[in-house]
């Protein structure tokens, strides 16, 4: 496959303001004049080049902001939402009615698994729940009656790695659609160029990646995307979930160092990895080595961009993990909150926060420990610093135990 890189394709991008700005004009109106009322009249039926009809349809800003996810994604178009949940579950409600089913990875993020578990079976939508690394399994759960094979690139929060490329020809082999969220992984993993056929993401975390506001995108083929514009059973025309206009503007601005900013978290997280690893503490990031999913994602990922600034670490118990990251936010590593891709450090224990939707029992089949630490590691200069402040705090819970202290000496020396 041809070298990809979606940071060039985004700078490419030029769009200018009114007169000439830099940056382009901010439509503040929800509704547009048209100087004729047959114009008007055939924007119901399609888009017109240059018209707008109703900012819940499309308006400038959204559209250019669209237009710069879709060079990101390297699809033929995109859609800008509200939020993360709110492009899930518009791009599942057009895909799938009642009778339909969905195969969903299991270890998925808590939302969108309530989504699945809880929400559509009230209308008559089955979610058939495998281990995506299985492909045996996924294969053995499509039936007459599956509409849609559901992933994530790197998953939340075990961060496995998804086969894209083999689940795709698993699902053109049954006539299915393959969506993945790709929230984890902006420009480090391209989906559709591995054979997804709908991207999502949740641009609250990363591509906007300030955290001061929520929002969501659907990346896809202009027949899709089109789908879900249209008046009369486009599934983001009729149920609403229209991203702001101001929102729009300064997500697109952002996007323009999402490069760098994805470069910075990896470098950052990969270092972190590597020294709890060398604590003999147990740590997931697919950028180690050591980490059963490294070949894989070496295989799929584009190049420059890193593995991902996301890293889980088990520390045995919620009792350890609560104080420590209490002692964490204390030394100014970072902050107790949910998310993720902000410039500061975030950290959070799944099990007891963004994935507690999963039942208990769901939790342990899938691996997901009750010590288990989330980590959105920031932009840190000098991430050192942070590393230093987090031993501090693991000596002081004896989480780093004399075992341990061997290890490390043993690694030093090496």
């Amino acid at each position: 496959m041809k070298k990809f890189d979606p940071s060039t394709q985004i700078h490419d991008y030029l769009v200018f303001g009114e007169f000439g700005d830099v940056n382009p004009s901010i439509t503040d109106s929800s509704t547009f004049t048209f100087l004729n009322p047959k114009t008007m009249e055939e924007s119901f039926q399609h888009d017109i080049e240059g018209c707008f009809l109703y900012s819940r349809h499309w308006n400038p800003i959204n559209k250019f902001l669209s237009n710069a996810l879709a060079r990101l994604e390297d699809t033929e178009s995109a859609q800008v939402t509200a939020s993360g949940m709110g492009a899930i579950s518009t791009v599942i409600l057009q895909l799938c009615g009642a009778g339909d089913e969905i195969v969903s990875e299991r270890t998925i993020y808590g939302g969108t698994y309530a989504l699945f578990k809880n929400f559509l079976p009230k209308l008559g939508i089955k979610v058939n729940f495998v281990d995506m690394q299985n492909l045996k399994q996924v294969e053995e759960a499509i039936t007459g009656k599956t509409k849609v094979i559901y992933a994530e690139s790197i998953s939340n929060p075990l961060l496995e790695i998804t086969d894209i490329p083999a689940l795709s020809e698993i699902t053109k082999k049954h006539n299915v659609k393959l969506v993945v969220d790709n929230t984890f992984s902006p420009m480090i993993i391209s989906p559709k160029r591995l054979g997804a056929d709908i991207v999502i993401h949740s641009m609250t975390k990363f591509i906007n990646g300030t955290s001061d506001c929520v929002a969501g995108c659907i990346c896809s083929t202009e027949e899709f995307i089109n789908s879900l514009t249209d008046v009369n059973s486009g599934a983001t025309m009729l149920l609403g979930p229209v991203l702001d206009s101001l929102r729009a503007a300064s997500i697109l601005k952002n996007l323009h160092t999402l490069h760098i900013r994805m470069e910075k978290h990896g470098a950052n997280a990969l270092y972190l990895a590597q020294e709890f690893e060398m604590l003999g503490l147990k740590v997931y990031y697919p950028g180690l080595k050591s980490n059963k999913h490294y070949n894989l994602i070496n295989e799929l990922m584009n190049e420059g961009f890193g593995y991902g600034g996301m890293l889980a670490l088990d520390v045995g118990t919620y009792e350890n993990a609560a104080k420590l990251m209490v002692r964490m936010q204390e030394e100014r590593v970072g902050y107790l909150a949910v998310s993720l891709g902000y410039f500061k450090t975030l950290f959070s224990a799944p099990g007891h926060s963004t994935s507690s939707e999963i039942p208990g029992e769901d939790q342990k089949s899938m691996g997901l420990s009750d010590g288990l630490i989330r980590f959105s590691v920031g932009l840190d200069n000098d991430i050192s610093i942070a590393l230093e402040r987090i031993k501090k705090c693991l000596r002081e819970l004896n989480i780093i135990n004399n075992e341990y202290k061997t290890k490390l000496r043993s690694y030093q020396n090496a």
